[in-house]
């Protein structure tokens, strides 16, 4: 997956044509590391139909900050350049399957 930072993320993201799962996550948050599987994973079954990229918090501040990321980790969901989601925690594979048909079958 994509590692996104101030400099690529309006490219990668808001500028996208595809919608696009933002994972904020921080090296020092287990459930973020135990999640980094399952997006890695979807990321792959949904390719070229949906973009997965990743935020390092603790090297990406600034975004941190502009997306108000509170609870880690924190997924956000964009689609032309909205933000159409958010959710903190991660709970399994299935939650955030359930997550993405929601956004996407509205």
């Amino acid at each position: 997956m994509l590692e996104l930072n101030k400099d690529n993320f309006e490219k990668e993201v808001v500028k996208s044509n595809l919608p696009v799962i933002v994972d904020f996550w921080a090296p020092w948050c287990s459930p973020c590391i135990s999640a980094a599987s399952v997006f890695e994973k979807l990321s792959e079954e949904h390719n070229n139909k949906l973009k997965f990229v990743k935020v390092n918090i603790e090297e990406n501040k600034e975004l941190k900050e502009r997306y108000n990321v509170a609870g880690l980790p924190c997924v956000v969901v964009f689609h032309n350049g909205e933000e159409k989601d958010r959710f903190a925690g991660f709970k399994s594979e299935y939650h955030l399957r359930e997550k993405i048909k929601a956004v996407f079958n509205k």
